[in-house]
C-alpha cells in the first residue's frame, strides 16, 4: 500500500531543471518587479469609492468585535456568503484600515502581484519555458481588473494566492517526499476552500499536472488527493446550496434543462478564452445571451470544444491537452451546471476567470518562448516587453473605471445598454448621493427591460417617495409586494408612502410587516416609533427608537429621532445626549442640527440653541426653518438687525409662519 507520508527512506523524485525563459529573473527580483508594476498599474482604482457589494464584505458594524469574529465562523448568514477565512481577513483588515479603501485596493493588488510570482514558481518547479513572461502577462492582463479593483473580489485575489501556494507545496512534496510540505500544502488548500470554494477544483487541476509530467498517475496520487477532492466537493456543494437557499440562485431565470446547460457552458469557455487572447470592450455586466436549445447554431460553441480537446488530446503536445483540460477544469464551477447569482444578469463574467486564466496564460508563454529562442536577443526580449507594454496600458485604462460606482455603470451601460441590473444600481447609487431626479429615469429603464423586477419597482417607489410624489409611488411598491411577497423593504417603503398621503394605520401595519419579516431592520423600527409619534403615542415610540440604535449602533437618523422623542416627553439630559451622539456620527447633518436647536432652546439653553442653528445655515444656506428660528432666538437676544437679516432669507426662501 502507498503511504501517505513515506519515510525518510523513501525514493525522491528529481527536482526539474529551469526551463528557458524570456526574462530569467531570480525569485526576489520577479516578485518586486511584480509588486511595483502591478501597484503602479491598479493606481486609478486606489482610492475610489466602495462598488455594489462592498459594503456587504468591508466588515459591518455589528461584526466588528471579537463576538463578531465568532460570528463570522459560526453563524451560517451572519456574512453574504460562508467564506470565513475571507471575513476574517477582512475584519482584521477593518482593525487595521477601518474603512478607508485605499488600504483594501492595495492588499489586493498586493495579493495579485503575489499570486502571479507564485505562478512563476511553480511553473519553473514544472519546467514550463517563459514562467516569469506567464506571471507577467497575468499580472498585467486586463481580465484580471475585475477581480483587483473590485474590493469584494478579494474572495478571488485571497483564494488564489492560498491556492497557489497550496499547488507550489504539493509540488515540491511531490519531489522531495516531505510529510511537513504535505501537511502545509493541505492547511493552504482548506484555507482557500474557506475564501472561496471554486479552490475545490485544485486537486483534479494536480492530478492533470502530474500525469502530464510522469505520463501516468499512481494509486498514492489518488490517496494523497482523496481527501482534497472530498473537501473540495463538500464545499462545493454547501456553495450550491446557499446560493441557491439564501442569495437567489433559483427561479425562473435558472430552470435551464440539461442541454440548455450544455450550451452556456461551450458558449462560457469559447467567450473566456477569446477575452484572454483579445481583451478589447471587457464590461463589468455582460449581455446575457438567449439560450435556445431548439437552435442549430448554439450546438457549436459545445461541439467546438469537444473537437478541440479531441485534437489537442490526438495530435499536439500532451502539455498542451493538459493545459486545456485544467482551464475547462477550472471553470467548471461557473460553467452553468451549478447556479449561481450573477447568471440572473448574465452567464459571464471577468472575475469568473481570474484563476483558470493562468492555465492558457502559462500555455501561451511556454509557446511563446520556445519560438521566441530563434530570434536575436534584441526581438527576444523587445517582442514579449511590447506586449506587456500594451497590457500594461489597457489595465491602467481599465483600472480608472472600477474608481467610482458612476463610472463603472455609466461604462457598463455604453457597452451593454440592455442590462436593467446596472440602470437598477447606477439608480441607487444617485439616489445614495441625492441625485433622486436623474435616478428615476434609470429605473423606469430597468422596469422596460424586466417588467417583473420586484427591486426595481421598490426603488422607484422609494425614490417617487422622496421626491414628494407619494400617491405615484405606492402603485409601485405594492407591485413589488405583488411580485415578492416576503418583501421587507418594500413593506417600510410602502409605509412610508402610506404615510405621506395621511393613511397612517395602513402605514402603521406595513412597518409592523417588514419588522416580523426582517427582526433586525432597524429602520423599519425607526419608522415605526416615527409613526407612533405623529399619533401621539411618543412613550411608545421611545423603545422602537432604542431598538433601533441597538441594532444599527451607527444609526444617527434614529439617535435624531429617539433625542427628539426625549425632548418631547421633558428629559433634557437624555436627549442632549443622544443629538450629541448623532453629531458625532454626522456632524454634518442639517436636520440634526435644527432637531437639536429646537430642543436647546425649549430647554431654554438658546446660546446653545444658536450655536446649533448657525451651524445649520452654514451647512446649508438655503434651509429656511433654520434661518427663520436662529431669527427668533436673536430677536430674543436683541441683535435685531441680525435677525432681520436672517427672517428675510427665510421668507425669500419660502418660509411660512404657522
Amino acid at each position: 500500500m502507498t503511504k501517505l507520508h513515506p519515510t525518510s527512506e523513501s525514493p525522491r523524485r528529481p527536482a526539474p531543471k529551469d526551463a528557458a525563459d524570456v526574462f530569467p529573473l531570480p525569485a526576489r527580483w520577479g516578485f518586486a518587479v511584480l509588486l511595483v508594476a502591478t501597484f503602479f498599474l491598479y493606481l486609478p482604482a486606489m482610492n475610489g469609492q466602495l462598488l455594489w457589494d462592498d459594503a456587504g464584505h468591508v466588515t459591518r458594524a455589528d461584526l466588528r468585535s471579537w463576538h463578531g469574529l465568532w460570528r463570522i465562523w459560526f453563524e451560517k448568514n451572519a456574512t453574504q456568503q460562508y467564506y470565513p477565512v475571507l471575513h476574517s481577513a477582512f475584519w482584521l483588515e477593518h482593525r487595521l484600515w477601518g474603512d478607508a479603501v485605499f488600504g483594501y485596493h492595495a492588499l489586493n493588488a498586493v495579493l495579485h502581484a503575489l499570486s502571479a510570482g507564485l505562478f512563476a514558481l511553480i511553473l519553473r518547479r514544472l519546467a514550463v519555458p517563459g514562467a516569469w513572461l506567464a506571471a507577467f502577462v497575468f499580472a498585467f492582463h486586463p481580465v484580471a481588473v475585475e477581480s483587483v479593483a473590485w474590493i469584494a473580489e478579494q474572495k478571488n485575489t485571497l483564494s488564489t494566492f492560498l491556492l497557489l501556494g497550496a499547488a507550489w507545496m504539493y509540488l515540491r512534496y511531490d519531489t522531495e517526499r516531505r510529510w511537513t510540505l504535505y501537511a502545509a500544502a493541505t492547511a493552504l488548500f482548506a484555507l482557500a476552500l474557506l475564501t472561496k470554494s471554486v479552490a475545490a477544483m485544485l486537486a483534479p487541476s494536480l492530478l492533470v499536472l502530474l500525469w502530464w509530467k510522469r505520463r501516468r498517475l499512481t494509486p498514492g496520487d489518488g490517496l494523497r488527493l482523496g481527501p482534497w477532492i472530498v473537501l473540495g466537493a463538500g464545499a462545493g456543494l454547501f456553495t450550491a446550496w446557499l446560493e441557491r437557499t439564501s442569495i437567489g440562485a433559483s427561479g425562473a431565470d435558472f430552470d435551464l434543462s440539461l442541454a440548455q446547460r450544455c450550451l452556456v457552458a461551450g458558449r462560457v469557455i469559447w467567450f473566456y478564452a477569446a477575452k484572454l487572447v483579445w481583451p478589447a470592450d471587457l464590461a463589468f455586466m455582460y449581455p446575457r445571451w438567449t439560450i435556445d436549445a431548439g437552435s442549430w447554431w448554439q450546438y457549436l460553441f459545445p461541439l467546438g470544444v469537444l473537437v478541440g480537446l479531441g485534437a489537442l488530446a490526438w495530435r499536439a503536445p500532451r502539455g498542451a491537452f493538459a493545459a486545456a483540460l485544467i482551464f475547462c477544469g477550472l471553470l467548471f464551477p461557473v460553467l452553468g451546471f451549478v447556479n449561481v447569482y450573477p447568471f440572473v444578469f448574465s452567464y459571464v463574467a471577468d472575475h469568473f476567470q481570474y484563476v483558470a486564466a493562468m492555465a492558457l496564460i502559462g500555455l501561451a508563454a511556454a509557446g511563446a518562448t520556445s519560438w521566441l529562442q530563434r530570434l536575436p536577443l534584441g526581438a527576444r526580449v523587445a517582442a514579449p516587453a511590447v506586449l506587456l507594454i500594451v497590457l500594461g496600458v489597457l489595465t491602467w485604462r481599465q483600472a480608472g473605471i472600477y474608481r467610482d460606482v458612476f463610472t463603472l455603470y455609466e461604462d457598463t451601460l455604453a457597452k451593454n445598454p440592455a442590462s436593467w441590473m446596472a440602470h437598477n444600481n447606477l439608480a441607487m447609487a444617485l439616489t445614495e448621493a441625492g441625485r433622486i431626479e436623474e435616478a428615476v429615469p434609470h429605473l423606469e429603464e430597468a422596469l422596460k427591460l424586466r417588467p417583473n423586477y420586484a427591486i426595481a419597482e421598490n426603488n422607484l417607489g422609494d425614490d417617487l417617495t422622496r421626491l414628494g410624489r407619494p400617491r405615484e409611488a405606492i402603485p409601485h411598491l405594492e407591485r413589488a409586494l405583488q411580485l415578492q411577497s416576503a418583501y421587507p423593504e418594500a413593506s417600510n417603503n410602502l409605509g412610508n408612502a402610506l404615510m405621506a398621503v395621511g393613511r397612517s394605520e395602513e402605514a402603521l401595519a406595513r412597518y409592523r410587516e417588514a419588522i416580523r419579516l426582517r427582526p433586525d431592520y432597524a429602520a423599519a423600527y425607526r419608522n415605526l416609533g416615527l409613526g407612533l409619534a405623529m399619533a401621539g403615542r411618543t412613550a411608545d415610540a421611545i423603545p422602537l427608537f432604542e431598538q433601533a440604535v441597538k441594532l444599527q449602533p451607527n444609526y444617527a437618523d434614529a439617535e435624531v429621532s429617539w433625542a427628539v422623542a426625549l425632548t418631547l416627553t421633558d428629559r433634557p439630559a437624555e436627549a442632549v445626549r443622544h443629538f450629541e451622539r448623532a453629531l458625532q456620527l454626522n456632524p454634518d447633518s442639517v436636520p440634526a442640527r435644527v432637531s437639536y436647536g429646537r430642543a436647546l432652546a425649549k430647554f431654554g439653553r438658546i446660546d446653545e440653541a444658536v450655536t446649533q442653528y448657525r451651524a445649520a445655515v452654514e451647512l446649508d444656506p438655503e434651509n429656511a426653518e433654520a434661518h427663520y428660528n436662529l431669527a427668533l432666538l436673536l430677536r430674543q437676544r436683541g441683535k435685531l438687525e441680525e435677525a432681520s437679516e436672517h427672517y428675510r432669507e427665510a421668507l425669500r426662501l419660502g418660509w411660512r409662519e404657522g
